[in-house]
């Protein structure tokens, strides 16, 4: 604002120095300074509105922002889920259907049960094509093998 007022002052003392006659002086004052009130009036308007829009801006960040909070959250406990080191993996044992749980560890590739001591092959991998096709789905625990030798 410091250059409009700078600019208003050189304005007067220019149409002051330029007309003569003073009533012509006084009606150029009046209606200039009418006029930039109007301008000035116009821009506090426009300055309003966009501070409004602002404001909705900034709520919706801070709602977006809350929501993505929301969603690391799920994520990370999703990734600590899946990823984290000591995970506990049901195992029913086929032999003896005794339910026990052992830490994942993809190196290992058998397991003996602790109730009957038979020894159980681990197949981390998980894909289904790798299992027999004959699979009646009796045996307890059955993950899709078919064979009541197979833990998984």
């Amino acid at each position: 604002m410091g250059i409009i007022k700078t600019e208003y002052k050189s304005f007067l003392d220019d149409i002051e120095k330029n007309i003569k006659n003073k009533e012509d002086l006084e009606y150029v004052k009046k209606r200039f300074a009418s006029f930039l009130d109007v301008m000035l009036e116009q821009m506090d308007n426009i300055m309003d509105y966009k501070k409004e829009e602002m404001d909705k801006l900034e709520k919706t960040q801070k709602e977006i922002e809350e929501k993505m909070s929301k969603m690391q959250q799920v994520i990370d406990n999703i990734e600590r889920d899946i990823y984290d080191e000591g995970f506990d993996f049901e195992i029913t044992c086929p032999y003896c259907n005794y339910e026990f749980f052992i830490d994942v560890d993809e190196n290992k590739t058998e397991v003996e049960c602790p109730e009957c001591k038979n020894m159980i092959e681990l197949d981390w991998s998980g894909d289904v094509d790798d299992e027999p096709d004959n699979c009646n789905g009796d045996c307890h625990g059955c993950s899709g093998c078919g064979d009541e030798d197979d833990d998984m």
